[in-house]
C-alpha cells in the first residue's frame, strides 16, 4: 500500500513542526466520490464511529428509546451528570442496574465533570465511561429480545451478530477483521470509504426507519451524542442537517441531509487532526456555514498566546 499523504500540518511560530498523514474520502450528493486522499479503501477500525450502526441494529432488534436516550446510545458521551442519568434511565427501563454494565470504569471526558466528581470525593466509574449509554442500550436490547445479558459482549452473541450484519449492509462491504474496542465491545473493521457510505445511508433512509431515527436523534440532540463542550456538538450546531461522529485513533465521519458524506482516518491516531480535515472535506463538498470557521483549525499555544495552528496541509484537498 502506498504511503498516505500529509493531510494536516502543525505550525508553530511560522515553522511546521509536525505532520499527520491519513486517508480521507468525500462523497457527493449523487453518491459519486468527489474528493479522496490516500487509500480510503483500506480497512480500518472505525472505533466509536461504528456506534450509529450499532444503534441501528439495536432498534431493529427491539430497543425502544426516546430520541434523547437514542442519541446517548449512539454516541460517546462526556460523562456529565445528565449523561449518567440517561444511562441509568435506560438500565432502569429494562430492570437492570449499573453493575450489569461490562464497560470499564473511567473518569468523565469532560474536564468540568471530572473536577466536579473529584470535589465530591468520587472517582472513575462505569456510568461515567463514555460508552455507558451504548452498553446500557445493548443490555436493554437483550432484555427486549429475550437474549442473555451476561454474555452481551461476546462476538457470537445474537446482538453482536446483528450489529455485524448492519455494519456490512450499510458500509456496502464485508467486515475485514474483528477486534475488541476500548469499551470491551466487538469492533468490526471496514474501510474509511465504507464508513462514509454507512453515514450516507443513515441520513438518506426514509423517515421513521431505524437508520433515520438514529441520524435524526443524533442531529437533534448532539449534546447527548457527545457533550456540552465537544467539537461534534459544535459541528452539528454550526451546520443544520449535519450528522457527525468521531472515533478514537483519529477517525471522523459525517453526512449531510442531502447525501453528501465523508470520513477520515489519521494514520498516527492524532485526535487533534480530525476536525480540521472534516471541515476541509465539508468545504470541498460545498458545505461551508459561517460557524465552521472557528473549527477549521486548532490553536497552538506558546506561553499565554496563540503562536500557530493545526491546519489542513496545503493542497491536501
Amino acid at each position: 500500500m502506498d504511503v498516505n499523504p500529509v493531510l494536516v500540518e502543525v505550525e508553530r511560530s511560522g515553522f511546521v513542526e509536525s505532520r499527520h498523514r491519513g486517508a480521507a474520502v468525500g462523497i457527493a450528493a449523487d453518491g459519486t466520490v468527489a474528493v479522496r486522499a490516500g487509500e480510503p479503501e483500506a480497512a480500518i477500525f472505525p472505533r466509536s464511529a461504528n456506534k450509529p450502526m450499532q444503534a441501528v441494529a439495536m432498534l431493529r432488534c427491539g430497543l425502544d428509546l426516546d430520541d434523547e436516550l437514542l442519541a446517548l446510545a449512539s454516541g460517546s458521551h462526556s460523562g456529565e451528570d445528565f449523561h449518567v442519568e440517561g444511562a441509568e434511565k435506560i438500565l432502569a427501563g429494562a430492570g437492570l442496574v449499573a453493575d450489569d454494565l461490562r464497560c470499564p470504569q473511567s473518569w468523565p471526558i469532560d474536564l468540568e465533570a471530572q473536577q466536579a466528581v473529584a470535589r465530591q470525593g468520587g472517582g472513575p466509574s462505569r456510568m461515567r465511561m463514555n460508552c455507558s449509554g451504548k452498553h446500557a442500550a445493548m443490555l436493554a436490547t437483550c432484555v427486549a429480545a429475550g437474549w442473555p445479558t451476561g454474555t452481551y459482549l461476546d462476538p457470537g452473541h445474537p446482538l453482536q451478530e446483528a450489529v455485524r450484519e448492519v455494519v456490512e449492509e450499510l458500509a456496502g462491504e464485508p467486515v475485514a477483521a474483528v477486534g475488541v474496542d476500548g469499551c470491551g465491545a466487538p469492533l468490526f473493521a471496514v474501510s474509511t470509504a465504507g464508513v462514509a457510505r454507512a453515514f450516507r445511508a443513515l441520513v438518506l433512509a426514509g423517515p421513521g426507519t431505524p437508520e433515520r431515527r438514529v441520524a435524526d436523534a443524533m442531529r437533534t440532540h448532539p449534546q447527548w451524542t457527545s457533550g456540552t463542550r465537544r467539537e461534534e456538538r459544535q459541528l452539528m450546531d454550526a451546520v443544520p442537517g449535519l450528522l457527525v461522529k468521531c472515533g478514537a485513533e483519529g477517525v471522523d465521519a459525517f453526512a449531510y441531509s442531502d447525501g453528501r458524506a465523508g470520513a477520515v482516518k489519521i494514520d498516527d491516531g492524532a485526535m487533534r487532526a480530525r476536525t480540521p480535515v472534516t471541515v476541509a472535506l465539508l468545504r470541498s463538498l460545498g458545505v461551508d456555514e459561517p460557524g465552521l470557521a472557528e473549527l477549521a483549525t486548532v490553536e497552538v499555544r506558546g506561553g499565554d498566546g496563540v503562536v500557530g495552528s493545526v491546519r489542513p496541509a496545503p493542497g491536501a484537498f
